[in-house]
Formats: C-alpha cells, structure tokens, sequence
C-alpha cells in the first residue's frame, strides 16, 4: 500500500466467542459422528482390556481379556455374547465392542477392574416386549434389542455413584434405577435419567 494508507487488520475473535464455537463444532461432530467422538473421548488403552462379569440370573461368571495386541479377541467376545445373552429365551447377540469399551474406560474410572453384576444384557425383541408390557420404564425401540446396552451393579458401590461416574464419561446414556438398585448404560445418545 502507499504511503500512509494501510489496511487494518481484521479483528481477532473474542477468546470466549472462539471457544464457544469449538466447543459447538465437537458438540455438532459428536451428533453427527457419535463413535468417533468416542474414539476420541477414550483413546484406546494401550495393551489388554479385561472385563469381569456376574450374571445374576444365571450364576454364571466370566473373566475375560476381550481386547490384546490392537484387536478385539474373536473367542472373548463370543464367551461375553454368551453370559449377556437373554437369559429369559437363551438368545445371542453380537455385544457392541464399544459398549465393552465404555465398561472398561468406567471400570479404569472406578480405581481397577471391577466385577459387574449383569442384570440385562442383550434382549430379544419378544423378551422386551414382554417386559414393556409389565412396566412403563422399558422402551419399545431399546438398545438391549440390538447388544448395545447393559443394565449393571457393582458390589461394594453404591449404584448413585456408579451413575454419577458414568454419566461424568458423557459417552452415552445412564439411567438411574435406585427402587431396582442397578444403572443402565449403553453407546447411543448422551442422555441421562
């Protein structure tokens, strides 16, 4: 430019407008792309991930490394398909991977592999049709249906704080059921209840 005319520089965001709009952008992102937000939210944990499970219908219980050397062991899975199985029809379903994660990630959260006392696991649609109709707290579209919820316990935790440190994961929803004394949790959307 010449002489002493000079354009001026554009103003530079507020800090607090421009945090605003990237905490807007990850919100809109974690809509739109739910599991790689989670990705994001949980970096995968380097070497094994174990779990613990009790199924109280059944006795059964399993101890498992469901994930090693950057894969998802194909026999762990299948053996935690089995003990979340419906226990009411004996159905099998694939267990979403990343609701394994989430345990996994609250259990790290809760101080060390906790065992978790499985109430519901998987449910055939006939199962949760069956439950819909005795109580108004079963959906009809519920992600027990398709493997990606697990209604749990843990022994020697009270249920509200295992809701509350669920829930503080923001990582999908946490219902609170204290007159039943367990604590759903799955991978859809981030709600609470």
């Amino acid at each position: 430019m010449a002489g002493s005319e000079r354009a001026e520089d554009p103003p530079l965001p507020d800090p607090g407008r421009r945090r605003f709009c990237q905490l807007g952008f990850f919100a809109a992102s974690a809509c739109l792309f739910p599991a790689a937000a989670r990705a994001a939210r949980f970096p995968a944990a380097a070497g094994e991930r174990r779990l613990a499970f009790f199924n109280t219908h059944t006795g059964e219980t399993l101890e498992t490394v469901y994930f090693r050397s950057g894969s998802y062991d194909p026999a762990a899975l299948k053996a935690i398909d089995r003990i979340l199985r419906d226990h009411r029809s004996g159905g099998l379903h694939p267990i979403d991977p990343a609701l394994l994660d989430l345990l996994f990630v609250l259990g790290r959260r809760l101080g060390g592999p906790p065992r978790f006392d499985v109430i519901s696991g998987y449910r055939s649609p006939e199962t949760n049709a069956l439950l819909r109709a005795r109580s108004r707290g079963v959906a009809s579209g519920s992600l027990h249906t398709v493997g990606k919820a697990i209604d749990v316990r843990v022994a020697g935790l009270s249920c509200r704080t295992l809701q509350k440190e669920a829930a503080a994961l923001a990582a999908g929803g946490v219902g609170y059921y204290p007159a039943s004394d367990f604590v759903h949790l799955d991978v859809g959307r981030v709600r609470c209840w």
